[in-house]
């Protein structure tokens, strides 16, 4: 067989579903998930050892995919960990693009220390494997990270029993006896030998690729290795060799690791771009005369900001006044106290200037691990401000705007996640170690003399430094695809701009977004209209009659009746069975004798159809999804996820500034 041969099919694979790569970061959002599309069954997963391959796979790593696939991921994870979350739905996309033939995705443990249930999750995730094989386990794995604020006991064990368990007496027995935590050992040691210490981190085919990377990164490897794995293929390797091969020859090509087990000094590709990231009015730490600026987006409650901190100190006494630190606020969404620790030091800058304000960032991140408002109001009088003005600003949000902008500068260059740097507009990624730093900041302080000596004004530096840098990406659009005529909507109909979402009533992402979309609605009045369109996903089993009876109530009671079914099932999501529906539509003096016709026979299963081919034709496949037009234009600002209010914000204002 030749290369060709090989090729046109895997290609085509790779693009048959038509599913569109999320724009950067990859949001959270919640696509198909493993356990319902698992084409390949136990039979297919790994049956023999691959202990001689330079990353071993064997039969205690759970395994999605054949055995004989030519690209194989290799998974460290944490069940607890939110970016491990947030590349769930990349992972799905990639399953249905490439399929099992081609592509093998294999589970490892790295349950972190910091994440107090990631252990006993992890066990109790091998336990399932154990009790109820590979299908079991990818039940279980997607329901931990479709509900990560349940993790516990006696969620462990109801995860157990719908994923195939039936042995519960074994299960609890394994966990109180920690049966399974040799199993979670190994992996953390093998972990620790790749130096793979933070989560997620993948191995595509041995090659490194680190933290919850956009679908595009994975799929270009993937691409790659595929033709290099047809390539071996048609010179006579067998199938069942070229994971082995391939791993072996991409880890010795890797860049080889210093004395503390990181990359070499040379700086990574990904830093090489600059972006012109603005200073704006942030707090600055170091003199006007800096020839770096370092530009850090940062998160109190974060545990990688705070690890950060000595390495940030150390290079200011290292390069003193050649060096200069300027601070945005990026609290995390799932750190309660981080947005009220950036209000409390916004608000101490406001009262006591920069001084104050680099005073409070350091205690704040010394007193992280209780960040509540009586210490921030202690804190905050430690470093000389009015603690009673800081509670008060703290309890009003005086602040938010200010931190409302820097979350906006985030967006716009991809600062996802914390601690997020950029060297005079040089991407730098993680609480990274100090010689890291130095690297590329001794690389810029030769590029900033260079300009001096042609005649740069020492005050206009950095701008000159990133004036031909990469500015924010437009956001990604959409062509509307053809719409049913008759969709539930509320707001103004005659709106100048229109917010069309797809969404499913059982997905956690769509109940998390509601609040925001909420205040949306009541910021933005008459000026917007939101259509709602049904996405019921697979691994939702209540999605599918949840939308049915939201259709049944559109058509009995129009838009009102609609809006009301929807806030009850999104008030609970665990309650979407059939008895819970109809106790809703009682409530609502929906005609029953109509509802369960409707309900027995399907009938509103076209238009449900409808809706999910216009997600397919546009490239939507998980949801929340939102598109947002302005008036008189059939394209889009696509929004992926549930985004914060700021997002929408922005994407909603430029479309009103569009509208017709």
């Amino acid at each position: 067989m030749n290369l060709r041969t090989l090729l046109i099919p895997l290609l085509f694979s790779s693009v048959a579903c038509g599913a569109a790569a999320p724009p950067p970061p990859p949001p959270p959002v919640t696509l198909p998930a493993i356990a319902p599309m698992v084409a390949a069954t136990d039979a297919l997963v790994a049956a023999s050892r691959e202990d001689d391959a330079a990353i071993p796979i064997s039969p205690r790593n759970p395994t999605w995919g054949s055995r004989t696939a030519l690209v194989t991921i290799v998974e460290f994870s944490d069940l607890q960990c939110p970016f491990c979350s947030r590349v769930v739905p990349t992972l799905a996309a990639l399953r249905e693009a490439y399929g099992p033939d081609n592509l093998r995705i294999v589970w490892k443990n790295n349950p972190l220390g910091f994440h107090p249930n990631a252990r006993p999750a992890a066990e109790a995730a091998m336990g399932v494997f154990e009790l109820a094989g590979t299908k079991g386990f990818w039940r279980f794995h997607d329901a931990a990270f479709d509900d990560q604020a349940s993790l516990g006991a006696e969620s462990y064990e109801r995860w157990a029993r719908e994923a195939g368990v039936t042995d519960l007496t074994a299960f609890r027995a394994g966990l109180a006896g920690h049966r399974w935590a040799d199993a979670v050992d190994a992996d953390v040691r093998e972990a620790d030998a790749l130096g793979a210490h933070g989560t997620p981190t993948f191995f595509i085919n041995g090659i490194l690729v680190v933290g919850a990377q956009p679908l595009d990164v994975f799929k270009k490897t993937i691409d790659a290795e595929l033709a290099k794995a047809a390539s071996k293929v048609a010179a006579g390797t067998p199938r069942d060799r070229v994971y082995a091969e391939l791993t072996q020859v991409n880890r010795e090509s890797a860049p080889k690791p210093d004395d503390h087990g990181d990359p070499a000094d040379e700086p990574p590709d990904e830093t090489k771009t600059v972006f012109k990231v603005p200073v704006g009015s942030s707090p600055v730490r170091g003199g006007p005369a800096a020839l770096v600026t370092i530009i850090e987006f940062g998160d109190y409650q974060c545990p990688f900001t705070a690890r950060v901190q000595p390495t940030l100190d150390a290079i200011r006494k290292k390069f003193g006044d050649q060096v200069r630190i300027v601070w945005k606020d990026e609290p995390l969404p799932f750190h309660p106290n981080a947005r009220p620790a950036a209000e409390a030091a916004r608000e101490v800058r406001a009262e006591r200037g920069d001084a104050a304000f680099w005073s409070m960032h350091d205690v704040l991140f010394e007193a992280q691990h209780d960040l509540s408002a009586g210490v921030l109001a202690k804190l905050a009088a430690e470093v000389g401000a009015n603690p009673t003005r800081v509670r008060a600003a703290v309890s009003a949000h005086t602040r938010e705007k200010e931190i409302g902008v820097d979350e906006d500068v985030a967006d716009d260059f991809q600062a996802s996640g914390t601690p997020h740097f950029f060297i005079n507009g040089r991407r730098f990624v993680g609480a990274q170690p100090e010689e890291k730093f130095d690297a590329i900041i001794e690389q810029e302080i030769a590029r900033a003399r260079v300009l001096l000596t042609k005649g740069t004004p020492m005050a206009g530096l950095y701008d000159a430094l990133v004036r031909d840098g990469k500015g924010p990406p437009a956001p990604e659009k959409k062509p509307l695809a053809a719409l049913p005529a008759s969709s539930p909507a509320r707001g103004n109909l005659l709106a100048r701009v229109t917010v069309h979402e797809w969404s499913d009533f059982q997905c956690p992402f769509c109940s998390r977004v509601e609040p925001t979309l909420a205040q949306v609605m009541k910021d933005y009045g008459t000026r917007i209209k939101l259509v709602w369109h049904d996405l019921p996903l697979p691994m939702h089993p209540d999605a599918p009659l949840a939308a049915a009876a939201g259709r049944e109530a559109f058509q009995q009671k129009g838009s009102a009746g609609f809006w009301a079914i929807h806030d009850m099932m999104f008030s609970d999501q665990k309650r979407l069975k059939r008895d819970d529906l109809d106790l809703y539509a009682r409530s609502l003096r929906i005609d029953m004798g109509r509802w369960t016709a409707a309900l027995n026979n399907n009938q509103h299963q076209l238009e449900i159809d409808a809706e999910k081919k216009a997600a397919d034709d546009m490239g939507i496949v998980g949801t929340p999804a939102f598109v947002v037009v302005p008036g008189g234009s059939q394209t889009g600002y696509f929004i992926n996820g549930a985004q914060p209010y700021g997002k929408f914000r922005r994407i909603i204002e430029r479309a009103l500034s569009e509208a017709k």
